[in-house]
């Protein structure tokens, strides 16, 4: 069983890249999408995913319990690809719909260290290959406001946990991949 992480920016062919080596696996395949059409622009982000995945997929939608659905799809003849984190950690991050100060300590939602805390022991017990992709958020400038800081490392931290605990890392720069671990 192997964990592989895939990360980059955005539009670097980071998802692209994982479904490539998915495909390679010969293995049952589960795609898991955290994403959330809630307007036009990520309705067609998900549209442009979806038409190059075929038949050969089977689509899971989790936005909140990933490490549950892990559980649930991981078995030792299947692929699950998980894309992406970065997405499901913002849907975790702002699930409670709350105002923010532009300045100051930012408290996560309820339900943030426990979602968390099953994604990673998911990932520890998973009995089937796993591809997780994800951003890298954290190699422009600090953002200005408390949010984006907020969001930035705790998309830092998600990322060196995961990476942590997969034996495959590859960096995904203008589609070309960088293997970083494994």
């Amino acid at each position: 069983m192997t964990r592989t992480l895939v990360i980059g920016g955005a539009r670097s062919g980071k998802s692209a890249h994982a479904e490539t080596l998915a495909l390679a696996s010969g293995r049952q395949l589960i795609y898991i999408a955290t994403a959330q059409a809630g307007d036009a622009e990520m309705q067609a982000r998900i549209a442009h995913h979806r038409e190059r995945r075929d038949s050969r997929w089977t689509t899971v939608e989790e936005t909140m319990a990933l490490g549950a659905a892990i559980e649930k799809y991981s078995r030792p003849d299947t692929l699950v690809l998980v894309d992406c984190l970065t997405i499901w950690l913002s849907n975790l991050l702002f699930a409670e719909r709350t105002e923010f100060p532009a300045v100051g300590t930012i408290t996560p939602p309820a339900c943030f260290d426990q979602e968390r805390a099953a994604l990673l022991q998911a990932l520890e017990h998973a009995k089937g290959e796993l591809i997780l992709v994800t951003n890298e958020v954290g190699q422009g400038v600090i953002p200005q406001g408390a949010v984006s800081r907020w969001f930035v490392d705790e998309a830092g931290r998600l990322n060196q946990a995961v990476a942590a605990r997969c034996e495959r890392a590859v960096l995904v720069v203008a589609g070309l991949p960088l293997v970083l671990k494994g």
